[in-house]
């Protein structure tokens, strides 16, 4: 068994869990999430508090008993609390305007990048350089987050580009002649 499925997930008293036949649904204050469930792997409610234990000694089953364990942690730490995740502009000319669930951002391109945001994600741009990414599913602000970045990631001479705000670029020497 995985050791990140023995350790048992935890409901606060403001999220609501419901369990049906294939698919598991998380709702609080924040929103509401939904994931489909596997035969590999069983879920018991046991008062405010889900188990996870594989169905069967196969490798796939334990291994998904531990994924799915994490998987509705993050259900259930997003509709109660939410995530964010903070992206900084790094670069003369680089900065980042939102508006709405549009955002601005100029990187130094001829062409301005406007990059949509999907239903479920809040951006915020307190300054031109800092942007500010909120929602309740972990696995899309992370993702959104990776496509900004991906626009113009951080090069290793002089770190020039955008990256995550507990990113450490290392930074390369220049060759000498």
């Amino acid at each position: 068994m995985s050791r990140v499925a023995k350790n048992p997930v935890a409901i606060p008293a403001k999220v609501e869990v419901v369990l049906s036949a294939n698919s598991i649904d998380v709702s609080g204050p924040l929103g509401k999430l939904s994931h489909p469930l596997t035969s590999a792997v069983v879920l018991k409610r046991e008062g405010e508090t889900i188990t996870f234990q594989a169905s069967s000694d196969a490798q796939h089953s334990r291994a998904m008993s531990g994924t799915l364990r994490a998987l509705v942690a993050n259900m259930v730490k997003g509709v109660s609390e939410g995530f964010t995740r903070k992206l900084t502009l790094v670069g003369v000319g680089y900065k980042a305007a939102a508006q709405g669930a549009i955002l601005n951002l100029e990187l130094g391109y001829s062409h301005p990048i406007n990059h949509k945001m999907p239903a479920g994600v809040t951006v915020v741009t307190a300054t031109p350089t800092e942007i500010l990414l909120t929602g309740v599913d972990k696995q899309v602000i992370g993702q959104v987050a990776a496509q900004i970045r991906a626009y113009r990631a951080p090069e290793p001479y002089k770190g020039k580009g955008v990256r995550y705000s507990d990113e450490v670029v290392a930074i390369k020497e220049t060759k000498k002649k």
